[in-house]
């Protein structure tokens, strides 16, 4: 059995893309302990040295066979922009044809650039012997995820010719207004055999608007709920954790900061508890640890922002300290949420507001949206945590609870792997059976 894994965070820098992987990967034992399992990264020693028991695929692979521009590199940027897609069209062609060429033609390019890195043969082999194809997670099929969600809608479709099983795990769907992204995503996902979406307030919809059949949708939840939800603690912490996602995606930038620090630390001096970072993210995109350095300013001015805390466990363990969550970053809402912790979750775009809204409906009362374009942003956020604070320990169960039904419904749809691989698996073994009895003939 051989299962290729593709997932949220190829860095492993998001602790909350770790924190479904660990889950995917144990759940995928539990269904298969000796299965080869390989996981597409852009990371191999760091994916090594938390599962040594994988395989490391460089997902520069992926990208080098199936992404338009990697042959001809900048001389697409300067062709119009129809005949730069008809020579992605005729790359993808020749690649279906004649692989064996293309693979010629990508390894001469990389010996003019003498670079190894990109070489297609590892992710091409992962793909040819995969028995599965899982994602763990992703906000591709969105606006804001166009780039990675054509490279992903290719994988697929490539997958899919080659009748591999294909499930796609904690999938946040939309908002998709982009026409061309749209129109690929219709011609792709409905053919995939089982999408599991994290919420049921949009992404369910979407699916069916693209034609995707209701029966090969489940609505699971995040998969990182189950490793949060295991490790809660036995009684509310007595904190304010706190964390705040700086990123162009996510529409807030540092002017938010000056906005939240006041109003959080005034609660936690004016109730005489600790201000406790809850970081999810550190690379050159969102470095929450920075952020959450400077909403302590004046409060904690020696602090590192949560940058020691660098495996989901420990971030997870750091939320359970805490009686409730500010959060701006969506596992840092999840992380709490699962553990019974009543959040405040801050949303500026469209992507993120619709995220959080969906979390917001999975788990009902004890998590509160608050928009950070509200005219009246600090009086809204001020009320958000003193109703957070004063009803936490009326939430705390009925919170437990729905993250237990979500965690329910995430096993359920990994059971449904085996439907999908057993007739594949039939096929192999009786194709070997046959080829072992002609050869004894």
């Amino acid at each position: 059995m051989r299962i290729l894994v593709d997932p949220d965070s190829l860095n492993h820098k998001n602790v909350g893309g770790l924190a479904m992987l660990h889950v995917a990967l144990a759940r995928l034992r539990t269904l298969w302990p000796t299965a080869r399992i390989q996981v597409l990264t852009n990371m191999p020693e760091a994916l090594a040295a938390q599962w040594p028991d994988v395989e490391p695929i460089a997902h520069q692979g992926l990208v080098t066979w199936l992404a338009d521009e990697y042959l001809l590199g900048r001389i697409h940027h300067y062709l119009p922009r129809s005949i730069s897609y008809q020579l992605g069209r005729i790359k993808r062609a020749f690649g279906r044809r004649w692989p064996a060429l293309l693979v010629a033609a990508i390894q001469l390019r990389m010996q003019i650039r003498s670079t190894a890195n990109g070489d297609p043969r590892p992710f091409l082999d992962a793909v040819d012997g995969a028995d599965l194809f899982v994602t763990t997670g992703a906000g591709h099929f969105t606006d804001l995820g166009k780039p990675d969600g054509y490279l992903l809608l290719d994988a697929l479709e490539m997958l899919l010719r080659r009748g591999t099983p294909i499930a796609l795990f904690g999938q946040g769907v939309g908002p998709l207004r982009d026409a061309e992204l749209r129109d690929r995503a219709s011609a792709v996902l409905p053919r995939v055999d089982l999408i599991a979406v994290r919420e049921r307030r949009a992404g369910p919809a979407l699916l069916a608007l693209l034609g995707v059949p209701l029966d090969r949708v489940l609505l699971t939840g995040d998969d990182a709920i189950e490793l949060a939800y295991q490790a809660r603690p036995a009684q509310l912490g007595s904190g304010v954790g706190v964390n705040l996602r700086v990123a162009p995606y996510a529409g807030v930038d540092h002017t938010f900061i000056d906005i939240l620090r006041p109003i959080v630390q005034k609660f936690v001096r004016l109730h005489d508890v600790p201000l406790i970072p809850v970081p999810i993210q550190c690379n050159l995109i969102a470095d929450d640890p920075a952020c959450i350095r400077q909403l302590l300013v004046g409060y904690d001015d020696q602090s590192d922002g949560g940058q020691a805390l660098d495996t989901p466990l420990k971030v997870i363990e750091q939320a359970g300290r805490c009686r409730i969550i500010v959060a701006g970053a969506y596992h840092a809402a999840v992380f709490g949420l699962s553990q019974g912790i009543p959040t405040v979750c801050l949303a500026q775009s469209d992507y993120y507001v619709e995220k959080l809204l969906g979390l917001a409906d999975q788990f009902g009362a004890g998590c509160e949206v608050v928009l950070l374009d509200s005219p009246d942003l600090p009086a809204k956020l001020t009320t958000a945590i003193d109703r957070a604070w004063s009803s936490a320990e009326q939430v705390r169960q009925p919170l437990l609870d729905a993250a237990a039904r979500q965690i329910e419904m995430g096993h359920v749809a990994y059971q449904r792997l085996e439907e999908l691989v057993r007739p594949k698996c039939t096929l192999a073994r009786s194709s070997s059976e046959k080829a072992l009895h002609n050869g004894g003939n």
